[in-house]
């Protein structure tokens, strides 16, 4: 059965920046790293296929899945009906912003009070307190956004506040489940990157099932 263990390990700051701490006695080399800016948020219209099949499996035992990658679809609708779409990929090193609050700083900043908003997010593990909070404030203040949040799997489930987080999404009108196998299938289609001139077809692994349904139940215990 699949139970959430999430295990971040704490980067040391070189890391965040790709550098080494090697020859810090060098006052230049000391300014350089100090002066490098803290990871940056990657985005992108495809990911690569190694990140998603580590990244959004729905695994038993996360330990080193240390970031969120986060699919989005966004459909804004105006008045006349008209929808443009816009759909990619956030992923981040939970060292900084998170994918979730990265979507409102850099792809959704503003909100139209003429259109009405659409949005589908496929995340590789629920939001975290913190996040689940900034969802809420943006809600209150954008009437006109909807948003569906797929997760591969339930970040740290079993405590008490991260509970009551997704109660307070579920009650703010967010729409929250857990990915069926059909999800998983629909990002590899959509948001992995392809061999160029076909597509593979996704392969479910075996565990894809069982452990859909579990954190199904899961979330349905802890929003009833």
């Amino acid at each position: 059965m699949a139970q959430k263990e999430e295990a971040a390990e704490a980067a040391a700051p070189a890391s965040q920046n790709g550098d080494d701490l090697e020859n810090l006695e060098d006052p230049e080399k000391l300014k350089e790293l100090i002066d490098l800016p803290p990871f940056e948020i990657v985005t992108g219209e495809r990911l690569p296929v190694n990140y998603f099949k580590f990244q959004f499996r729905n695994v038993e035992y996360s330990s080193g899945r240390n970031k969120t990658f986060l699919c989005y679809v966004v459909e804004a609708q105006n008045k006349g009906g008209q929808v443009q779409a816009s759909r990619g990929y956030l992923e981040d090193e939970h060292a900084g912003a998170h994918a979730e609050e990265a979507f409102f700083n850099t792809i959704l900043p503003a909100f139209d009070p003429a259109l009405k908003y659409n949005v589908t997010w496929y995340v590789s593990s629920s939001p975290c307190a913190a996040c689940a909070d900034r969802i809420l404030k943006t809600l209150s203040k954008a009437k006109n956004l909807r948003l569906l949040i797929l997760v591969g799997r339930l970040f740290m489930w079993e405590e008490p506040e991260v509970q009551a987080a997704l109660k307070k999404l579920k009650e703010a009108g967010c729409k929250l489940r857990i990915m069926k196998p059909q999800d998983f299938e629909y990002i590899w289609q959509n948001f992995v990157e392809q061999e160029e001139g076909e597509s593979k077809a996704f392969q479910p692994w075996e565990d894809i099932q069982e452990n859909f349904l579990y954190y199904e139940e899961k979330l349905a215990d802890i929003l009833k």
